[in-house]
C-alpha cells in the first residue's frame, strides 16, 4: 500500500499530512516542508484545513485511519470527535466517556500522542479547572485554535 506525505502551512506553523490510499493516518506539526508525495485525499485535507481556518468549516469530512496506538488511545482520540467545535470537555470528563474515570493521566497520554492534530480536537480538552493544559504543539498554538473557533462560533450566533 502507497503512502502519500503531503505539508501545508497553516496559521499554526507548518503541518505534515501523511496518507494511504483511503484515509488520513497523521496530521501533525514539523519544521517546515519537504518532499511530498501527494494524494487526492491529501489535497482535500488540505483544503478542509484552509476552510477550517477560515472559519467556513465546523466539521471534517476526510476520512481518519489510526496505524498504531493501544485501543485506550484510540477509544480517546475517536472520543475526541464528539467534542463539538468551539467546546471545551476536561481530561476528567474525557476519561469518564471512555469508560475509566480514573484514567485522567492516560487520557492525558493519549492526548499527546494523538496522531491526527486539528482534524481529532485534542485541542479542545482543558484541565478541570478551565486551565490551558498541555499540547503537543504548544499551549501558544492550543490557544490560538480555541480563540479561533471561539470566535466564529460567535459569529454564527449573530
Amino acid at each position: 500500500m502507497d503512502e502519500y506525505i503531503g505539508y501545508y502551512e497553516s496559521p499554526v506553523g507548518w503541518l505534515r499530512i501523511r496518507a494511504d490510499e483511503q484515509a488520513i493516518t497523521e496530521v501533525s506539526f514539523c519544521d517546515a516542508s519537504k518532499t511530498e508525495h501527494r494524494s487526492e485525499i491529501i489535497n482535500r485535507c488540505i483544503q478542509e484545513l484552509d476552510e477550517y481556518f477560515s472559519g467556513t468549516r465546523k466539521n471534517f469530512q476526510v476520512p481518519l485511519k489510526f496505524v498504531y496506538g493501544t485501543c485506550f488511545q484510540q477509544r480517546c482520540w475517536c472520543e475526541l470527535l464528539t467534542v463539538p467545535y468551539g467546546a471545551t470537555c476536561s481530561y476528567q470528563q474525557l476519561a469518564e466517556a471512555v469508560g475509566n474515570r480514573n484514567a485522567v493521566r492516560a487520557v492525558g497520554g493519549a492526548n499527546h500522542r494523538n496522531p491526527i492534530c486539528i482534524l481529532i480536537p485534542c485541542h479542545r480538552v482543558i484541565g478541570k479547572d478551565g486551565s490551558l493544559t498541555g499540547y503537543g504543539g504548544g499551549i501558544e498554538k492550543k490557544l490560538f485554535l480555541l480563540e479561533l473557533e471561539a470566535k466564529y462560533v460567535k459569529a454564527d450566533d449573530k
